[in-house]
């Protein structure tokens, strides 16, 4: 039996924290794609087996236009990035890529929005009593 099946989850994490740095430089620096622009990687997951990694990003342009045509550039450019991260990584099973739009971040702002107006309305309820 394995004695390091308790530090599989580690090393898993560290996997997926390096490959969320080599994919940040592969897709700013090589791939030339121009649907896709300024992203960033916001999380990475992979798989007990490295068989498949869930890559979550996000982008400032949040318009469904402009998200499905990163999306489609992203996919598009999967076997290239794929590709140039097998040059950089040195493990035995090199993860499939999978794109996902993380819209936390979109979610979060719109959030503070409407806790912002809430704030503000209920000030100006304050000042008229």
């Amino acid at each position: 039996m394995a004695k390091h099946s308790k530090s599989i989850p580690g090393r898993g994490l560290r996997v997926a924290d390096q490959i969320q740095r080599d994919l940040s430089e592969i897709i700013a620096f090589e791939l030339k794609d121009p649907r896709v622009g300024m992203i960033t990687i916001t999380e990475v997951q992979v798989t007990p087996d490295y068989a498949h990694a869930k890559i979550f990003f996000t982008t400032l342009n949040d318009s469904p236009e402009a998200l499905q045509n990163t999306l489609e550039g992203l996919n598009k450019a999967a076997g290239f990035i794929r590709g140039q991260l097998g040059r950089r990584l040195s493990i035995h099973t090199l993860p499939a890529l999978h794109f996902l739009y993380d819209s936390s971040t979109a979610r979060g702002a719109d959030l503070s929005k409407l806790i912002q107006q809430a704030n503000a309305t209920r000030a100006l309820d304050d000042g008229e009593n």
